[in-house]
């Protein structure tokens, strides 16, 4: 029932509270399309029957070739013609007909446009001045209708705000709803004698949120770049807002305003100008959603039924300036401050009026400018504005403030030139990281000139182990210390014990970094990026978990709305093309729900995201599959050209002990009962007719709904063993439990696969891989940089007989990866990425890799 319901995975529940008065009005009552309540248990109004449910297509055929070409391919327009051509030409050969599905790629794309679904054109309004500036929207209230209408988010919708308990009886802070933000705002729409009462009585909450950030698609071209308005609501779960399944959509362009004279581009008035600009055209763009925020309008949701909603601006993603949420003196960001007001802000008007500069100087407030959430009931700017991880802590903490401070220590401590000798090595350690899914290949270390995002969070996975040794104690804490921080506010769950860890892991950040000012690298910390981070705690507890109001989620979002329909126009005053491209695209999507609703289509899978790195692509990514803690499998395919007897096999692959091993497997298999002091002659023997089969990879699906994950929060990693990838040998790593009863890694151990193989015996199929120990090295983590290490484990003391095993699938988790511990000597320039675990008596386990490898390699 609404308002109810059990957690998929994590076995607690999800409350509405009832204690709160305001929660006895907004409980999302159903109703019918005319705003009356319907009786309990009644169904929704069934889809309206029509002849043709592929319309405006003629036919399946039809709409399939319309999304192949346009959405999935995205085909040009001459080579569309060209398909249809070679498909008339068939058909009038082989059937007698006289066309295909379309005649031109013309008639294909106004069939598209024809679509009713999901539709929300485009409008524009243009400013007065003299040279008008055009800012391209769409209805917000309509773009809203349609996402909430839309079938495909009826498992990811929530209707209520609520308290989800954990099995554990402790809260946790997921999804939107479960924060804050929403009890407090549905108490004060109650409270307010205008809007509340009566008025709001079975109500549905919508909490509105907002993204915006400029993206740039073309810099050989003259520096193209553009300002996309993203709108999403918060009743969508986190996987809907990051799933890439139009939960996140574009409804406006905003203007860029330039001057000629690169000298007035700091210009006072110039200045005014752009941000007055800038929160009048949102003023402009959100409009019509204002008569909803005090009088709740009638709406269809997901499953179906209608309710009626109430609009609330809740969250704004940007890359804000920091006196915007924090009152805290500029020279002393960590010092006392409180969270910025509406009403604070007022006072300093009050307090200071004729003074602009004292404002602007001291507290950083512009009196010429009222930002857009003036204009709109209940909305704060100060209060509205989430956490944005990429910007403030990825890019602006960690690239350009530690990685820079570590940098010019060397030098304040070596001198230029050992210092550039120093990061020589670590470049080339960097270089040499063996291979790891979605792992950002830095073949010349950091070498590059055009930092992206996606280049900070991939060096951020591999920069401490390389750096570690040549660092004091304290600086490494104090990195350990800050990515933990990082990884710990992107996960998708959090409980109080959470909240403590990422506070704990501030607390440690803050004291070791003291470092940088006791080695006269930095003067101070009064830094508005590095104090950010100070506020999450604060953000998750309204807004609950950043991943699913953060930028990254518009940054990857730029790629499907932006630059992807920016290389399929003619690149060529673009605009009007990219917009059309969204909504046919947005139209398209809209059609396939409904069919998939009516079970004409199968569900949508997940979209790989798209890969911003280098050719080595692994068959990884969102997996839509039902939800499970982990599972790994053979490829379907097996290899081909190996021996399908078990002695010739170990001959080919020169590991002479696999008979002996796989014997002892089966031993272990069929009693139950280990192998170590039993005769060889005691074990199963396996017949030569016995076939085996040989496979170059394994596919891993685990829960994580952190990372890139499917709509069940699940995602897939393939794990190679592979004689030639890209013209190389790969074989990777894997956790394998030992004890399932021991958390983290210290109930795991360390593997390298040496093959991947299964066998039938007594019609049971064991798929199996051989694989290399590690043994961990120490009782607890690396105290410089928070990572357990390992070593190669070996069967005697001269590191001569490798400590193979053979293991069942079952018991692997899923990949892990391994970083060399390169110690202090250069490393041999010929040491390369594909040789690493061959070459080094030592590695760190990466439990920085992605977010899944944070959360299980504790």
């Amino acid at each position: 029932m609404d308002g109810f319901n059990f957690h998929l995975f994590l076995t607690g529940q999800k409350y509405v509270i009832e204690t709160a008065k305001a929660q006895i009005y907004f409980t999302g009552e159903k109703c019918d399309k005319d705003g009356n309540a319907l009786p309990p248990g009644a169904p929704p109004e069934p889809l309206p029957e029509v002849e043709n449910p592929w319309a405006p297509f003629q036919d399946e055929i039809a709409y399939r070739l319309a999304d192949l070409v346009f959405k999935k391919v995205e085909m040009s327009q001459p080579n569309i013609d060209e398909l249809l051509d070679l498909w008339c030409l068939d058909v009038q050969w082989h059937f007698g007909g006289d066309s295909g599905p379309f005649g031109t790629h013309g008639d294909l794309l106004e069939t598209i446009d024809s679509i009713q679904d999901g539709s929300a054109p485009w409008q524009c309004f243009q400013t007065e001045i003299e040279e008008n500036l055009s800012v391209w929207y769409r209805d917000p209230d309509t773009v809203i209708a349609n996402m909430l209408s839309n079938p495909d988010f009826g498992k990811d919708f929530d209707t209520a705000p609520y308290v989800h308990i954990g099995k554990d009886g402790k809260r946790r802070w997921s999804d939107f709803m479960s924060g804050n933000y929403s009890f407090r705002h549905v108490t004060q729409i109650y409270e307010d004698p205008e809007t509340g009462g009566e008025n709001v009585a079975g109500a549905m909450y919508c909490p509105i949120i907002l993204g915006a950030d400029k993206t740039t698609v073309s810099v050989a071209m003259g520096h193209v770049e553009y300002h996309p308005l993203y709108l999403s609501i918060g009743n969508l779960h986190n996987l809907a807002h990051r799933g890439h399944r139009n939960g996140v959509i574009p409804i406006g362009f905003l203007a860029i305003p330039k001057v000629a004279d690169r000298k007035y581009n700091n210009n006072n008035n110039f200045r005014i100008f752009k941000k007055r600009l800038y929160h009048s055209s949102l003023v402009s763009i959100l409009s019509s959603l204002r008569p909803a925020m005090t009088t709740p309008v009638v709406h269809q949701c997901p499953n179906g039924y209608f309710r009626h909603i109430m609009y609330d601006l809740a969250a704004f993603v940007a890359d804000y300036p920091e006196q915007v949420i924090c009152t805290a003196h500029f020279s002393d960001l960590d010092g006392t401050g409180e969270p910025c007001t509406r009403e604070w802000v007022n006072t300093l008007f009050n307090h200071y009026q004729g003074e602009p500069g004292v404002l602007w100087d001291n507290y950083g407030i512009d009196n010429d400018v009222l930002p857009f959430t003036h204009y709109f009931p209940r909305a704060d700017i100060h209060e509205i504005l989430t956490a944005d991880l990429l910007h403030q802590v990825i890019k602006g903490c960690f690239k350009d403030m530690i990685v820079k401070w570590v940098v010019s220590y060397l030098t304040l401590e070596h001198g230029e030139a050992r210092a550039k000798e120093i990061l020589d090595e670590v470049d080339h350690c960097i270089s040499v990281v063996p291979s790891f899914p979605r792992l950002r290949r830095f073949l010349h270390g950091r070498h590059f000139k055009q930092w992206t995002g996606d280049d900070s969070k991939a060096l951020m996975k591999v920069f401490l182990p390389a750096i570690s040794e040549y660092i004091p104690y304290k600086m490494s804490r104090c990195i350990s210390s800050f990515l933990d921080f990082c990884y710990l506010v992107r996960r998708n769950n959090f409980t109080t014990d959470t909240i403590a860890e990422i506070q704990a892991a501030i607390h440690s950040f803050h004291h070791y970094r003291e470092i940088f000012i006791s080695t006269s690298v930095h003067e101070h910390f009064s830094i508005p990026r590095m104090h950010s981070i100070t506020h999450y705690p604060a953000l998750i507890l309204d807004f609950a978990a950043p991943n699913g109001v953060c930028s990254s989620i518009t940054e990857s979002r730029h790629i499907t709305a932006v630059k992807k329909p920016w290389r399929c126009s003619n690149q060529y005053n673009a605009l009007s093309q990219m917009l059309l491209t969204n909504q046919r695209l947005d139209k398209l999507a809209a059609l396939r729900a409904m069919l998939v609703e009516c079970k004409l289509m199968p569900p949508l899978k997940t979209p790989l995201p798209p890969d911003p790195f280098d050719a080595e692509v692994d068959k990884e990514g969102a997996d839509d599959g039902e939800r499970l803690l982990a599972k790994v499998d053979l490829a379907k395919k097996r290899a081909l050209g190996y021996p399908h007897s078990l002695e010739p096999l170990a001959a080919h692959v020169q590991q002479s002990e696999l008979p002996a091993l796989t014997h002892r497997f089966l031993y272990e298999q069929t009693t139950g009962m280990s192998s170590d002091d039993v005769d060889l002659e005691d074990c199963p023997e396996i017949f030569g007719s016995t076939k085996f089969s040989v496979f170059h990879s394994a596919v891993s699906r685990f829960y994580t709904p952190s990372d890139n994950a499917g709509i069940h929060g699940m995602h897939r990693e393939q794990i190679c063993c592979t004689p030639s990838w890209y013209g190389q040998e790969r074989r990777d790593t894997v956790a394998v439990v030992i004890d399932d009863t021991v958390p983290g890694f210290q109930g795991m151990s360390a593997a390298w696969v040496h093959l991947f193989f299964s066998f039938k015996y007594q019609d049971n199929v064991y798929p199996c891989a051989l694989v290399h120990w590690f043994d961990m090295y120490g009782r607890s983590q690396d105290p410089n940089t928070g990572l357990w290490i390992v070593r190669p484990a070996y069967c005697d003391s001269h590191q001569c007989c490798r400590h193979l095993a053979v293991i069942h699938l079952d018991t692997l988790l899923c990949g892990v990866h391994l970083i060399p511990n390169y110690g202090l000597r250069p490393l041999n320039r010929a040491v390369k990425f594909y040789h690493s675990l061959d070459a080094f008596s030592a590695y760190y386990v990466n439990r920085l890799a992605d977010y899944h490898a944070n959360e299980i390699l504790f």
